[in-house]
């Protein structure tokens, strides 16, 4: 089921809103259960057939966490417990999204004619990942004694599930736990409603509106050096859009249950450097990266060299999550190497003089942009063949065209960017921040309420009209 159409809007969410809040005067655990039965049903309506693998997973996480918490076990069998969990989840994500890549790979290695097609089960990334947390902070004797409902609903939380934020337990299960969030709260009901709206016009007009641009770049055989340019450009609005909406729609669904999820993009075209740009992209897959596999890696502690090693092994990894494919593989690639190159600037070249830091600022944030836009070319690209022929288009001058299909793209791509790196993002205009429960205390106070109610329902009505029959979001995908 899809954020942005008329069965969840109208029926879904009004359903499980009024279910959990009812159930809430009663018991504090059985609107625990009944949010994770409507989260299980969210995801069965578009992926039934992929359920089943979703329960036993809870259940094979759930059962390693015990032990690693519970069960007094010696050291080596704490280790082998996690082991075993580690490589379960992996061998899961592995045969469902990498095994046709690998077959793919020895097939012109050895030219063999191995056919493996298996279907990518929804969000099966976001919720490996998040249990793959969950059983190191066990072992690491971070975690308490959770009931089976809230761990349950911790993996399945609708909100998150198909398309993340990766969610950390310690950020969720107490918010399931508490009381006070089965209480409906107007004001997180209302802050809710007009974060979902920002989200869905960022999704169906915005996102989807530019979409159409895309293809001069990457449909076309032959691209001229405008069309490689606009099209590459609008992939890299349309998937700032699509993502910040789903993100945006994610929290606002949240908020009107009363519980906060993480931020997990902040305005990242606004970066100065990369290293900015991957603190406010995808936030929450920065975190675990960093947390779970940079630092076990040994991070900075072992030399420059070995940090570079390190950010390389940990980007190209963070490629392959995104997609089995070498695109992605490159992508990653690109990436970390352009960490390494911006951390080795920063040892290198000193801090300039007060004079030159805003102009500094102001390059640092253009030639970012670009180096992100040149790596979304891998990203979006069917092959690293395409990519290359978008990147030799992009590379030269004296093709142009600029006609009028180009000369309205050309248009239409400055508006984004200036809605992009003029106006305010959303936490920043709601007050949001999953660590403070006083979210839109401007709106609480009413010092702008009638101007961001009177917005938010001009949102509401353009992203409900712009509801297409069938546009899933980008990050559905991985």
């Amino acid at each position: 089921m899809l954020f942005n159409s008329y069965a969840f809007i109208l029926l879904f969410l009004p359903v499980v809103l009024a279910g959990y809040f009812r159930l809430g005067r009663r018991s504090n655990l059985a609107p625990v259960v009944w949010l994770a039965l409507a989260s299980i049903t969210f995801y069965a309506i578009g992926s039934w057939q992929f359920v089943a693998l979703l329960l036993l997973s809870i259940a094979f996480n759930y059962g390693v966490g015990h032990l690693l918490i519970v069960a007094e076990l010696t050291h080596p069998q704490r280790k082998a417990a996690l082991a075993l969990g580690v490589v379960g989840d992996l061998l899961m994500l592995g045969i469902f999204k990498y095994a046709g890549f690998v077959a793919e790979n020895v097939n012109a290695l050895l030219g063999t004619d191995v056919a493996l097609h298996i279907l990518l089960p929804v969000g099966i990334s976001f919720y490996t990942f998040t249990q793959i947390a969950f059983l190191v902070d066990a072992y690491r004797g971070q975690v308490a004694a959770y009931a089976l409902p809230h761990y349950a609903l911790f993996v399945t939380y609708f909100p998150h599930l198909i398309a993340g934020p990766i969610l950390h337990h310690k950020d969720m299960i107490p918010q399931f736990e508490h009381e006070d969030t089965k209480r409906p709260d107007g004001h997180l009901m209302l802050c809710g409603v007009i974060i979902f709206a920002i989200g869905l016009f960022k999704k169906t007009c915005l996102a989807d509106g530019i979409q159409p641009l895309v293809a001069l770049a990457f449909e076309a055989r032959s691209p001229s050096f405008d069309q490689a340019w606009l099209g590459a450009l609008a992939y890299t609005f349309q998937l700032y859009f699509d993502f910040s909406g789903y993100s945006d729609m994610a929290i606002g669904i949240s908020l009107m249950f009363g519980i906060f999820l993480p931020v997990n993009f902040n305005s990242p075209y606004k970066a100065t450097s990369i290293v900015e740009f991957w603190r406010r992209w995808h936030m929450t897959l920065s975190q675990f990266l960093r947390d779970y596999l940079y630092i076990p890696l040994g991070g900075n502690r072992r030399g420059r060299v070995l940090r570079y090693v390190n950010l390389m092994i940990t980007m190209l990894l963070g490629g392959l999550w995104h997609g089995a494919a070498w695109t992605f593989v490159i992508w990653g690639a690109l990436h970390g190497a352009y960490l390494c190159v911006n951390h080795a600037f920063n040892a290198l070249v000193p801090n300039g003089p007060p004079l030159i830091a805003r102009p500094a600022r102001i390059a640092g944030a253009v030639l970012t942009f670009l180096a992100v836009v040149i790596a979304w070319v891998f990203f979006r690209a069917e092959s690293v063949a395409w990519a290359l022929r978008v990147l030799h288009a992009m590379a030269a001058p004296s093709n142009l065209v600029l006609g009028r299909e180009e000369i309205a793209a050309l248009v239409q791509v400055a508006i984004y960017a200036a809605l992009v790196w003029l106006a305010p993002n959303t936490q920043a205009l709601m007050e949001y921040d999953h660590g403070n429960r006083e979210v839109g205390e401007a709106l609480r106070a009413g010092r702008t309420r009638p101007l961001v109610l009177y917005a938010a329902s001009l949102l509401l009505a353009f992203g409900f009209l712009g509801i297409q029959s069938h546009s899933e979001f980008i990050y559905f995908r991985f």
